[in-house]
């Protein structure tokens, strides 16, 4: 049999794979709320232009607020036949009350609804996401204040560099999340268009009053070319290109978590809560969720790509191609909201260890740019000369099996004879942190006025 809501132009039903391969319903039902919002901005547009009565306006309202009652509570029964989410709720509305239904679907097409429904879900996962982005970030900022002074080795090649504080490198992660959600942002300002009305692809002959639904529905204007309306995908896209650089992001977070909490670093303990063991060696804490979250970028990244397949050499305006945006973003934007969430749970839960974060800051001749930062202060060296001294005792420091701080004076003086004892003032992780006052440095006092800044700024948000 052929599909009563489009099929007046086919004598005969489609082949049972082709209504496979059509239908959407599966995975476009998660737009159910969006649908039948925008289907009530458009039915009350119709009826304050007049295309439509406001009794039957009236009976669409009620119709589809019991429509979506019955999807909320699980007793709507989802039909593959009639494709996808659109089909579905205006048939059940049909059942509920009768003829005016179909005067719903007046002066649109599915073409211009599937791009206002997904453009409405993909800003609330905007909004949503950016909630958990803010979350993560005060996390992270309330750890940074209270260890604004807890020392550790900073790293570059993974080999120690100099001393830096805990707080300050949390810090540098609710840096990036504030670009994360920068990015979301002006995404969201973009799609912030309402296609509703451009219908298939060249507008209606109808007097719709385009401004009144995308005001509506919390758009700041409607689309203005009604092709690009039904063809973009942009949105999507931008969005996750956003999504793939939190969760790098993210990722980068979980690989620090992951070797800290080695038995080689002994950097930070997490609890039972996300660490799971092993099933033949009973000594194991396993840091699982930091691990899948470092695995994440992988989906996400994989969703744009898909989605960037498919619209490439795509003409306008609508293909059925465009179909296979959905899934991919719905995986991206769930496993990225996973993510978030595990994030969080486990900054707020791990627990540095403060005496080893401590004793590893001392380590790895941490201190050599202090020295010859103390050679060009004091001594008026040029960097280089400063350089070539330091890494000589660096070297001695080295063969001998002693830190900086433990040669002799004479040891000192034999690389360059006017240093003094006033150097091993500043050969001690502490007052090399300390010293790094200048704007965006690590010194505690900076970090604990940046964390306390950010809680600010995050407060209630």
């Amino acid at each position: 049999m052929t599909n009563k809501m489009w099929g007046g132009r086919f004598a005969s039903g489609p082949d049972a794979i082709m209504a496979e391969i059509n239908a959407s319903i599966g995975f476009d039902k998660r737009l159910f709320a969006q649908d039948i919002r925008a289907s009530k901005a458009h039915a009350a547009m119709l009826a304050e232009k007049r295309i439509i009565t406001k009794a039957d306006a009236a009976q669409i309202r009620h119709g589809l607020d019991q429509v979506q009652a019955e999807i909320e509570a699980g007793t709507f029964t989802f039909s593959s036949a009639l494709e996808d989410i659109h089909m579905n709720v205006e048939a059940r509305l049909k059942e509920l009350i009768g003829p005016a239904a179909g005067r719903l679907h007046t002066a649109r097409s599915r073409n211009d609804q599937v791009a206002t429904d997904f453009r409405l879900y993909v800003r609330d996962t905007v909004d949503h996401l950016d909630a958990q982005m803010a979350d993560l970030q005060r996390a992270l900022a309330e750890r940074a204040e209270a260890h604004a002074a807890t020392l550790m080795p900073g790293f570059t090649h993974l080999q120690v560099a100099q001393p830096i504080t805990f707080g300050h490198h949390l810090l540098a992660y609710v840096e990036m999340l504030a670009r994360d959600r920068s990015r979301l942002a002006d995404a969201r300002a973009r799609m912030n268009e309402c296609p509703l009305g451009a219908a298939a692809l060249a507008g209606t002959s109808f007097p719709i009053d385009r401004a009144m639904t995308a005001r509506a529905l919390g758009f700041a204007r409607p689309t203005r070319n009604s092709l690009d309306s039904v063809a973009d995908r942009d949105f999507v896209l931008e969005v996750l290109a956003a999504a793939t650089i939190c969760a790098i992001h993210l990722s980068r977070l979980a690989e620090e978590i992951v070797l800290w909490a080695t038995a080689q670093f002994r950097f930070v303990k997490l609890s039972d809560k996300f660490t799971t063991g092993s099933s033949i060696m009973p000594q194991k804490r396993n840091p699982d969720a930091a691990e899948l979250i470092r695995a994440k970028p992988g989906r996400i990244l994989g969703a744009f790509t898909a989605l960037a397949v498919v619209m490439k050499g795509l003409p306008l305006t609508y293909s059925k191609d465009m179909q296979e945006d959905k899934e991919p973003a719905f995986d991206a934007f769930d496993s990225l909201s996973l993510a978030l969430a595990a994030a969080t749970g486990m900054v707020r839960d791990m627990v540095p260890d403060e005496t080893r974060l401590r004793e590893a800051a001392a380590t790895g001749f941490s201190t050599a740019t202090d020295l010859a930062d103390w050679l060009v202060r004091e001594l008026q060296m040029p960097f280089r000369e400063a350089h070539h001294v330091t890494g000589s005792l660096v070297a001695l420091a080295e063969r001998k099996g002693v830190d900086l701080s433990r040669l002799s004076l004479a040891e000192m003086q034999a690389a360059h004879p006017r240093i003094t004892k006033d150097i091993f003032r500043v050969l001690t992780a502490e007052r090399s942190a300390a010293s790094r006052t200048s704007f965006g440095g690590t010194a505690p006092a900076n970090v604990r006025r940046a964390a306390r800044r950010w809680i600010r700024l995050l407060k209630g948000k």
